[in-house]
């Protein structure tokens, strides 16, 4: 702890104490007592706060300050008592730029706060009269000695009127809290024993880091012909892939994600449906990397060639989208690393390489990488290759499994690619358990996917939202895919349109990120029988599809993806992930939560109310914290009800603390609600 210089003193205690005059503990956001920073991104709020606290009855006052990358002071907040006896003090930053930002916690004693407490309690009960309004001169008097001019006349001026004895009591006490005093002393409080905790670090990176929509397809699969006379197909390319790229944009996403687009092996590859036979004409899962057509740095000649790859983002950037790239860490078997650089697998007693496994699923087409034999040698190739693929416009990296690679490992490349190319993100796709998920976070992942997919009652969602909202946002942005190639859900088998709504709605509401994979849009949720996968899987096989007609045939989610991504755009609070606030509900299927900030154009606050239960209706009251809502009276209206209104049905409601809610899935499963402020 550090003691300001405000209000100088002698310090009569050796150095090296932990506390401070004031007491600061249990800072946050802090991780691993600073050693790794928490996550932020411009103009995002972040909820900063401590416990503070100190001997006797004397008031308290608890700042939070803000420094840039250069050490500069960029913002100071008062922080404000949750939690009644618990001293505990909680407040919201938000860094305006990017950079490696610090900040600390300030606690001091209140001298304005206490005299006005004290004053108040005992010119009212006629207890030291004067001698209260003459400490408050002598506060005020010396106060003016180190404000600014105009604040300095201000508080000569009360002390001159707390001290004129032709005016009544009453007079003179309210002379010490008019507005203008208030005011002043809310720019800057009067303090004295000012202590100050450590420096903590806040990375506060890109946009995109933190907030963003996502559309994941398969290059091969758009403008993929079958040939039904020669019983074969000719594949999707990167120049018939990126007509597509117009409808994406068209829906509102932000990002366009690739799986693996590298040459495939042969050995060993999968046929249809995960079969372990393949046929001539089959494809192969692009996670199987590696050819004699090259392997993570080579493009499948099917795909074009680079200048190819180069038009594709190009054309993307035009449209406002950046392509994302998987990175897959593994290889098949005819990949070149095999042969080059065998020391880089794992050789078993019988000289063969293991393949990967995860029992009782085995990958036969897939050898993982070991990085205990050569770690020096495979990081270089690693690291040059993520270098070749930025030298090619990809600012954007889904990384596949890095829970299976060491931690180590990942923070060394994502710190070291970052350092020179700070626009890069890091999506980890690590499905495991949460120390292993959130410690890739801690080790520099931007973003990682989440167990939101298997997360559908209502207990199970209001815990998982509160745990990705206020728990773990430090370090762990979790990014919604309400599906992918390999996750289809039982919820979405058999939830008919209803259930593709309500995961939409969830996922683009709750989480400043989320994602879909291709076909989502078309309801498609037949799975392989014993499976949580689709039938009939991109992975294995080409899957061409007919968008237009399904949506022109009203088939098709598409205009409603598009409706919840202009929302997202239109409303700022959306793009925070700290200021979701659950509500009651009367109904064990129904959800509400709403989210709220305040920025220079005004107040945003949605408010959005989910039916679960895709196969009927459901009724229920809503019951709002009105407080997290910030209603003002001039929102009200006579009868004290607000005016609220539905971004997705255009119907608008008169709301209060207490709200019937009626649902039907089959019509319109959730309320995405906008309070209307009065101007």
């Amino acid at each position: 702890m550090t003691i300001s210089s405000e209000q100088p003193r002698n310090v009569l205690y050796p150095e090296g104490l932990r506390f401070g005059r004031i007491p600061i503990t249990a800072v946050a956001p802090v991780i691993e007592d600073g050693r790794f920073p928490s996550k932020a991104i411009p103009d995002s709020d972040i909820t900063v706060g401590a416990t503070v606290f100190r001997e006797g009855h004397d008031q308290l006052g608890v700042s939070a300050v803000l420094y840039d990358p250069r050490g500069k002071e960029v913002q100071r907040i008062r922080l404000t008592a949750v939690g009644a006896g618990l001293d505990r003090w909680e407040g919201r930053l938000r860094p305006a730029a990017r950079g490696l930002h610090t900040f600390t916690i300030e606690g001091w004693s209140d001298l304005y706060g206490t005299w006005e407490h004290d004053a108040s309690i005992k010119i009212a009960a006629g207890v030291d009269v004067d001698l209260m309004l003459a400490e408050g001169v002598a506060l005020f008097t010396r106060a003016a000695e180190e404000r600014t001019a105009k604040d300095a006349a201000l508080f000569r001026r009360t002390a001159a009127e707390l001290a004129d004895t032709s005016r009544s009591v009453e007079d003179r006490l309210a002379a010490g809290g008019t507005l203008q005093v208030l005011e002043a002393i809310r720019r800057k409080p009067i303090r004295s024993m000012v202590t100050a905790s450590p420096a903590y670090p806040i990375l506060v990176e890109r946009e995109l880091a933190g907030r963003g929509a996502w559309y994941e397809f398969f290059p091969r699969s758009e403008g993929a012909v079958y040939n039904p006379e020669a019983g074969e197909w000719t594949s999707g390319n990167f120049r018939t892939a990126a007509k597509r790229l117009d409808a994406v944009a068209a829906m509102g996403f932000d990002v366009v994600y690739l799986p693996p687009i590298h040459p495939i092996g042969r050995t060993h590859r999968k046929g249809p449906n995960n079969t372990l036979t393949a046929g001539p004409g089959d494809p192969g899962s692009p996670w199987a990397i590696g050819s004699e057509a090259g392997g993570h740095d080579a493009i499948h000649p099917d795909l074009g060639t680079f200048e190819d790859f180069d038009a594709f983002v190009a054309r993307a950037a035009e449209l406002n989208l950046e392509v994302a790239l998987d990175f897959a860490l593994q290889a098949a078997p005819d990949h070149p690393w095999v042969t080059s650089h065998p020391e880089w697998f794992t050789t078993r007693v019988d000289g063969s390489i293991a393949y990967a496994e995860n029992p009782p699923k085995k990958y036969q087409d897939i050898y993982p990488i070991n990085f205990d034999n050569d770690p020096k040698g495979i990081s270089k190739e690693i690291l040059r290759i993520v270098l070749m693929w930025i030298e090619h416009g990809v600012k954007v990296f889904r990384v596949d499994n890095p829970h299976t690679k060491p931690v180590q490992f990942w923070e060394w490349l994502i710190a070291k690619v970052n350092k020179k190319h700070p626009d890069v993100i890091f999506l980890a796709e690590a499905f495991t358990r949460p120390p292993m998920m959130h410690a890739l976070g801690r080790a520099g992942f931007q973003q990682s996917y989440t167990y939101f997919t298997w997360r559908n009652t209502k207990t199970e969602i209001e815990e998982y939202f509160t745990e990705i909202s206020h728990v773990s946002p430090a370090y762990f942005r979790p990014n919604f895919f309400v599906n992918t190639p390999d996750i289809l859900t039982e919820y979405l088998q058999y939830g008919g349109p209803a259930a593709f709504k309500i995961r939409a709605v969830l996922a683009s509401m709750a989480s400043p990120m989320w994602g879909v994979y291709s076909g989502y849009e078309l309801f498609e949720h037949v799975a392989r029988p014993g499976a949580e996968e689709y039938i009939d899987n991109e992975k294995f096989q080409y899957r061409p599809r007919d968008y237009a007609a399904a949506e022109a045939e009203g088939r098709s989610l598409a205009p409603y993806i598009s409706r919840l991504n202009a929302i997202r755009r239109s409303h700022p609070a959306l793009g925070d992930l700290e200021n979701l606030i659950l509500h009651p509900s009367s109904d064990s299927a129904t959800v509400a939560f709403s989210k709220h900030k305040e920025t220079a154009e005004g107040k945003d606050t949605i408010i959005v109310v989910v039916n679960l239960d895709p196969h009927s209706t459901r009724e229920s009251t809503v019951f709002l914290d009105l407080g997290a809502l910030s209603i003002d009276a001039a929102d009200r209206n006579e009868d004290g009800t607000f005016w609220v209104d539905d971004l997705v049905s255009g119907q608008s409601f008169a709301w209060g603390e207490n709200n019937y809610v009626r649902l039907d899935a089959h019509v319109e499963p959730a309320h995405i609600l906008s309070v209307r402020r009065q101007r």
